[in-house]
């Protein structure tokens, strides 16, 4: 495994933040409303994500934007991954693709919940986050990607039985978390105190930070009892905007 430096390729992460943040400023929402004659952000909870064009469309056209803002977060990603995995840190025995793949994810969500093409105004990064801690798990064992889709069924499940959609979505964001946290702890049980492992755990908090704290009033609204309810019925009978 080749060893990278830092100081010598710093660029990589100028580049990569960038790129990352400007992909994540496309809101399919707003586009798939569009199509559709309408606007998004002055229906329903005005939120321009898939869980609000799900409830306004109809739950295939909520999934298609789903897939696509997931996208966002998967691309910058597997990019990292597939550029980086060959090398380690200099002086270190950490793999540059562990660190890289969520700093790149970091500046895709933030360009999702704060587009500068929005006036900073975007969604609530909930198909982004987890398209991205998907991709992430699963890029360096491919099976894993069927163990994050037993996952999101079983998300998809618990929407349908309790009708709280930011809640079921939140904690599929704690739980792929969760899961990529365990990993790298194995992973680097002896190395836990190096700086790019303990940033790399800082991302993935950041990323929780940056979720849950733009859902702060959907949990406000559901612990008063007022939170919109999700119904997977009505999506799925929903053909057409009223």
């Amino acid at each position: 495994m080749q060893e990278f430096y830092l100081s010598q390729s710093w660029y990589w992460l100028v580049v990569g933040a960038i790129v990352s943040y400007f992909m994540g400023c496309f809101n399919f929402a707003i586009l798939i409303s569009k199509f559709k004659h309408d606007d998004i952000r002055t229906v329903g909870s005005g939120n321009p994500g898939a869980m609000n064009v799900s409830r306004r469309y109809g739950l295939k056209v909520g999934l298609i934007n789903f897939f696509c803002d997931g996208l966002k977060g998967a691309i910058p990603v597997l990019v990292a991954y597939l550029v980086f995995r060959g090398y380690r840190f200099a002086g270190t025995e950490i793999i540059v693709s562990d660190f890289m793949r969520y700093f790149y994810a970091i500046f895709a969500l933030i360009g999702h919940v704060f587009p500068v093409t929005m006036k900073f105004r975007g969604g609530k990064g909930i198909s982004t986050t987890i398209g991205l801690l998907w991709c992430a798990v699963a890029c360096e064992t491919w099976w894993f990607a069927f163990v994050g889709l037993a996952l999101f069924i079983l998300l998809f499940v618990y929407v349908g039985f309790t009708e709280w959609g930011s809640m079921g979505s939140l904690l599929g964001v704690a739980a792929f978390t969760i899961w990529q946290a365990v990993i790298f702890t194995l992973r680097y049980t002896e190395q836990l105190t190096n700086v790019f492992i303990v940033l790399t755990f800082m991302f993935l908090l950041l990323l929780n930070i940056i979720t849950w704290g733009a859902h702060h009033r959907n949990l406000y609204q559901l612990m008063a009892g007022e939170e919109h309810h999700t119904s997977i019925k009505k999506m799925l009978k929903k053909k057409k905007a009223k």
